[in-house]
């Protein structure tokens, strides 16, 4: 079943796939506890134009909920389409053109987001994942 990106039942079901490869999963080596405002979100999504996400690496397993963490980082500003194709599509591309035309907006350790994109696993776990939360994504 697909779901609306970062809808509840979205997250609901991309934590339950983390969570299915949680013991197989390379941890996170860099602690990064980053905001995330989610703008431009198409109607029916949550019922709001704006939403709130976070990522906590802290643990060494990527955690991401709706809500905001107390004393992050950093906050990353961008809009719903942009966001749909970081993290959906993993399209890195896509959010240096984002970064470039001013679509993505960073308040706080800049020095922790360029971290990020080299501390996240890549190996062949991290690229099944990554699949399987595109596959439930409409």
């Amino acid at each position: 079943m697909s779901h609306s990106f970062l809808s509840q039942p979205w997250m609901d079901a991309a934590r339950e796939i983390r969570e299915k490869y949680a013991d197989q999963a390379t941890k996170v080596t860099t602690s990064i506890r980053m905001n995330q405002v989610i703008t431009a979100v198409p109607e029916g999504v949550t019922g709001d134009d704006v939403i709130k996400v976070y990522m906590d690496t802290s643990s060494g397993d990527v955690v991401m909920e709706l809500g905001e963490l107390e004393g992050a980082d950093l906050t990353v500003t961008t809009d719903y389409d942009t966001a749909r194709k970081l993290f959906v599509e993993q399209d890195q591309a896509a959010g240096m053109q984002a970064f470039m035309a001013g679509k993505i907006k960073v308040q706080g350790d800049m020095m922790k987001m360029m971290a990020m994109q080299t501390s996240m696993p890549q190996d062949e776990i991290a690229k099944t994942i990554a699949a399987e939360i595109k596959a439930i994504t409409s």
